[in-house]
């Protein structure tokens, strides 16, 4: 972390999956869509739902409950796709994260946020920036550019190219 960093407060999307509350930091976030069709490809990861239609570009949806282990996302009126910017070896890839709800956007002052938990090495938490504090709960902050391999990456970056045009 860089002197500036350390000093300015940060602003978070946060956004529920299951019962716990995660936040994105806003820079990354391009918009926040309703939860829309998602187009099924085949042989891609369980996580992988599979693309929309945004202005035209073919943009992939990545189901975060899945990604993190939990049960698969069910549509309610609150389900929501959080279109993201995410860079990895100098490409930006955009990609839509479904979420449960989308909270707010909030403000977080370096004291606020405490380092990732260290809890052994079977739990990857590099993808966790830290745990913000907020009244009596923890955000859990993600690091949106390590959630996703290179390898699960390059599958999403392909999505879009092997897609026929609809027919209607």
């Amino acid at each position: 972390m860089s002197g500036a960093e350390t000093m300015e407060a940060t602003q978070y999307l946060t956004f529920k999956l299951e019962e716990e509350v995660f936040a994105l930091d806003i820079a990354k976030v391009r918009e926040v869509l309703d939860f829309t069709t998602i187009t099924k490809v085949p042989r891609t990861p369980d996580f992988m739902r599979g693309v929309i239609n945004l202005r035209g570009s073919v943009v992939p949806v990545v189901d975060m409950r899945l990604k993190f282990g939990m049960t698969r996302t069910e549509k309610t009126v609150n389900t929501c796709i959080i279109i993201v910017e995410i860079s990895l070896e100098g490409d930006t890839t955009v990609l839509g994260a479904l979420a449960d709800s989308v909270q707010e956007v909030i403000e977080l002052e370096p004291g606020q946020i405490e380092p990732p938990p260290r809890i052994g090495t079977r739990l990857k938490t590099e993808f966790i920036k830290g745990m913000g504090k907020r009244e009596d709960t923890f955000i859990i902050i993600l690091d949106i550019d390590k959630v996703f391999s290179a390898d699960e990456l390059s599958v999403v970056q392909g999505m879009g190219e092997d897609i026929p045009a609809a027919e209607e």
